[in-house]
C-alpha cells in the first residue's frame, strides 16, 4: 500500500493562481524521494496537502489508503510530519523541551510518555542537553533540528522536509543530510524532500520527481532524471557539480562514466587511475 497518494490533485489560490494542476503522486513506505523544481513550481503547496494543512480545490489525498477528512485529520498528522523551510515558522515555545513536547501533549499522552518522547527525539537529532535553551537563540542548524525533533516526538511514519539545508553552511548541511538518512535507514521513516539545490539530491534520494508549473513532469532515479537533458533544460536546473566535473573530464578524453554522488565519483576516478 502507498503511504501517501494524490489523485488529480489541484489547488487554486484565490480562485486565480493554479499552484497544483492535476498531480498524481505516490510514495511507498521507506522511500527516499526528492521533489525538485524552481521556486514557484508548487513544491511547498504540494507538501501542505500531505497532512491536511491545505484542502484540495479538486482531487484527493490518501494516507495509507484512506482519504484525508475531518474525522482522520489527527491520525494523518501523526503519520505525516512536515518540517518547513524556516524553523521560526514552527518554533514558538520558550524552551527547546517545551517546544518538542507540544505535539505529544496535544495527543493527550501521559506526562511520563511525553518526557520519554522528548528525550528520545532530542537524542535522535543530537540535541541532548539543550532542553532548557531558548530556541530563538540557537543557530539556524540547531533550530532546524529542534523543529525536526518536535515532529519526531509525534513518531511519524513520513517526514516531509521543505528545503532542509537552506541557510546552512556546507558542514551543517552535510550533518543534517546524514541525520535525515539515518532516520530513514534505522527507523524506517519515509523521507520526502523538496529542494532546488540539485547537489544534495543524490545524497538524499533514490527517486526524484521534477515539478514545473504545478505538474510533475519527470519521475525516476537520480541517474535517469539528470541524464534527461530536455527535463533539465525545461526546468532551468543543472547537473550536480560532481556530474558536471565528470562530464568535463569525459569531454577531455578521460574514459570516465558520469556519476552523481561524491562516493560514486571517487570510486569512478579510482577505477580510471588504476
Amino acid at each position: 500500500m502507498n503511504i501517501i497518494e494524490t489523485r488529480d490533485l489541484t489547488h487554486v489560490y484565490r480562485g486565480k493562481i493554479k499552484a497544483l494542476d492535476g498531480i498524481n503522486f505516490a510514495a511507498k513506505p521507506g522511500e527516499r524521494i526528492a521533489i525538485i523544481g524552481a521556486n514557484g513550481a508548487g513544491k511547498s503547496t504540494l507538501f501542505k496537502h500531505f497532512n491536511g494543512i491545505l484542502k484540495p480545490t479538486s482531487g484527493e489525498v490518501f494516507i495509507k489508503g484512506e482519504p484525508i477528512n475531518k474525522k482522520n485529520i489527527l491520525d494523518v498528522r501523526r503519520t505525516v510530519g512536515v518540517v518547513f523551510q524556516d524553523p521560526d515558522d514552527q518554533i514558538f515555545a520558550p524552551t527547546v523541551k517545551q517546544d518538542v513536547a507540544f505535539g505529544p501533549m496535544n495527543l493527550g499522552l501521559p506526562p511520563d510518555v511525553i518526557e520519554k518522547r522528548v528525550r528520545e527525539a532530542l537524542e535522535l537529532v543530537h540535541l541532548t542537553g539543550f532542553e532548557e535553551r531558548a530556541p530563538h537563540h540557537l543557530s539556524m542548524g540547531e533550530k532546524k533540528k529542534v523543529a525536526m525533533a518536535g515532529i519526531l516526538a509525534m513518531q511519524p511514519e513520513v517526514l516531509v522536509l521543505d528545503e532542509p539545508t537552506a541557510g546552512l553552511d556546507p558542514g551543517g548541511a552535510v550533518r543534517l543530510i546524514r541525520l535525515i538518512n539515518d532516520m530513514n535507514r534505522y527507523l524506517g521513516i519515509t523521507i520526502i524532500t523538496a529542494t532546488h539545490d540539485v547537489d544534495i539530491v543524490p545524497m538524499l534520494a533514490d527517486r526524484v520527481c521534477i515539478m514545473s508549473g504545478g505538474r510533475i513532469i519527470g519521475d525516476g532515479t537520480p541517474q535517469k532524471i539528470f541524464s534527461t537533458d530536455e527535463l533539465i533544460k525545461k526546468t532551468h536546473l543543472r547537473l550536480p557539480i560532481v556530474a558536471q566535473l565528470l562530464e568535463l573530464l569525459k569531454d577531455e578524453g578521460v574514459p570516465v562514466n558520469v556519476k552523481f554522488t561524491l562516493e560514486e565519483a571517487k570510486d569512478e576516478l579510482l577505477r580510471v587511475v588504476k
